[in-house]
């Protein structure tokens, strides 16, 4: 493995850092503000305009492939790029993003669908968390019985991620009960205006996901995304796209952290000297670099054996739980150091502490990532030597 960085690819990170760094972060105090008064941190039409300028540099689409106009970077490089959008807490992401599963569409499908949610003219949410299947999605209950030409669905999701913007969804229902999960699970395409309504979810962080209720919603048969019972199959390539890039955006986001904690340290005086002079607070940092370090590794090796086309889940689940673990330790020692004003809003601090509390919850917790990572070692799926075998 050889993480050394090309002239082009520097290129890329470095534009991309000064981006977050003239444009982004001089945004955080308003977003703050916004937030403390219950208002959207960054409106659409403002994230919009910086995805255009964005879009104007070039940067659009980052893993979506050339053929649909973006620049489908290798996951190292899009890693390194989310880690440093991750240096800022202001909910940013690049355009010409679409779900990797809507790219199984058909020729009509993709027209309808997936160019438009590309091109940001529709937005979309994958729906298979339901109320009594969470971390086991094979107990999905959200049914589809076929009537002509049609599917009947009714059922309710939760927690989906822009399930109160999107103006379509990727909804999963069981179409066959005794084959359930091995094939009686189908994906449909099922548009707002076909009967689905949402309802927010209030949480503890920024991250607004909602419930979804199908009460007899009717959908054309031609909406089924890929065969019919192939479902579940869709919904795990959904789930396992890139779970390396969670714990990336984590990496950013404390080393940002560290690096206010030490200012922090140096200019915060008591007792007449600075308290990074005291061993309490030395050990925090250190201890906190050797984890950002740890995690660093973790993120490119994972995405590295996704470039490499390798099997990658065991590298990807070990790098979001720890990441999701080391990223909630470090903040936290990150608001010890601050003392009061970390726990006040007036800082970002408390605000990534509720952000990142939610990696160690979604897109897998951490109880299923041990499962996972225990069970590809006892099953012999999983060399503990790992990639030196």
């Amino acid at each position: 493995m050889d993480f050394t960085l090309d002239e082009e690819q520097k290129e890329i990170r470095d534009w991309v850092r000064t981006f977050v760094r003239k444009e982004i972060i001089p945004l955080e105090p308003e977003v703050l503000r916004r937030e403390r008064a219950g208002q959207p941190g960054l409106p659409k039409e403002e994230l919009k305009a910086l995805q255009d300028k964005a879009k104007q540099a070039g940067f659009f689409g980052v893993l979506t492939p050339q053929e649909y106009g973006g620049m489908g970077l290798g996951a190292v490089m899009t890693a390194l790029l989310e880690a440093e959008l991750g240096r800022s807490f202001v909910p940013f992401r690049f355009g010409g993003y679409a779900d990797n599963i809507l790219f199984h569409g058909n020729e009509e499908q993709k027209q309808r669908y997936l160019l438009p949610t590309i091109s940001g003219e529709r937005v979309s949410c994958f729906a298979i968390t339901e109320p009594g299947a969470g971390s086991d999605a094979k107990a999905i209950r959200t049914s589809a019985v076929r009537d002509g030409d049609e599917w009947v669905i009714n059922g309710e999701k939760t927690f989906i991620t822009q399930g109160n913007e999107a103006d379509f969804v990727m909804v999963f229902a069981v179409t066959d009960k005794e084959k359930g999960a091995d094939g009686g699970v189908t994906c449909f395409l099922v548009d707002r205006d076909m009967g689905w309504k949402s309802e927010p979810i209030p949480t503890m962080g920024q991250w607004g996901p909602a419930a979804l209720v199908f009460d007899n919603v009717r959908v054309p048969h031609e909406n089924i995304l890929g065969e019919e019972g192939k479902g579940f199959h869709l919904a795990m390539q959904w789930i396992g796209q890139g779970r390396y890039l969670l714990p990336a955006r984590a990496l950013g986001s404390v080393e940002r952290l560290v690096e206010m904690a030490i200012d922090q340290a140096k200019n915060r005086v008591t007792f007449g000297q600075p308290i990074a002079e005291y061993q309490a607070i030395q050990w925090m940092i250190a201890d906190s670099a050797v984890e950002i370090e740890a995690l660093r590794w973790l993120v490119l090796h994972a995405a590295w054996l996704v470039d490499q086309k390798q099997d990658s889940r065991q590298a990807q689940s070990i790098a979001k739980l720890y990441g999701g673990i080391k990223a909630n330790e470090i903040v936290d020692r990150v608001l010890q150091i601050h003392g009061g004003m970390g726990y006040t809003r007036e800082l970002p601090i408390e605000r990534w502490y509720r952000e990142l509390r939610l990696l160690r919850i979604y897109e897998g917790t951490d109880e299923i990532q041990r499962r996972t990572i225990a069970r590809n070692l006892l099953k012999g799926h999983a060399n503990i030597r790992g990639t030196l075998g």
